[in-house]
């Protein structure tokens, strides 16, 4: 059997991308009606940033091009962790709110850089 992902989809990170951006999305619905443009905003943006930049990468075909989008989803994955942290010490989200966000941003933080690591070393 190929163990190959044929698909973005196919891939944990991408899967766990997605979780993400649907759990942002429902947490940011909180944020006073003031941030609607700001932090709710980028947060979504940098939400769905994630695991599309994972898909455009994986679907490019070429390992170069991957990698690079890997580290795109990185970043929009460190700025979501940056953005909540902020969120939590204006008071806009309790710690227990945001937590299981930021776990999530954490685990796909390492499993982006494991999969960039691993792709590195096959080129």
């Amino acid at each position: 059997m190929n163990s190959k992902p044929q698909s973005y989809r196919d891939l944990l990170v991408w899967q766990k991308g997605i979780e993400l951006a649907k759990l942002l999305y429902r947490l940011t619905i909180i944020l006073p009606p003031e941030e609607k443009f700001g932090l709710m905003s980028q947060i979504r943006r940098a939400a769905v940033s994630v695991p599309s930049n994972i898909a455009e990468g994986q679907a490019r075909h070429t390992t170069g091009e991957f990698i690079l989008f890997i580290s795109h989803a990185e970043g929009s994955a460190a700025e979501l962790d940056t953005q909540l942290i902020l969120s939590v010490e204006l008071g806009f989200f309790k710690p227990a709110e945001a937590a299981p966000s930021l776990a999530l941003i954490d685990e796909i933080r390492r499993m982006l850089n494991s999969l960039r690591r691993r792709l590195n070393e096959a080129r």
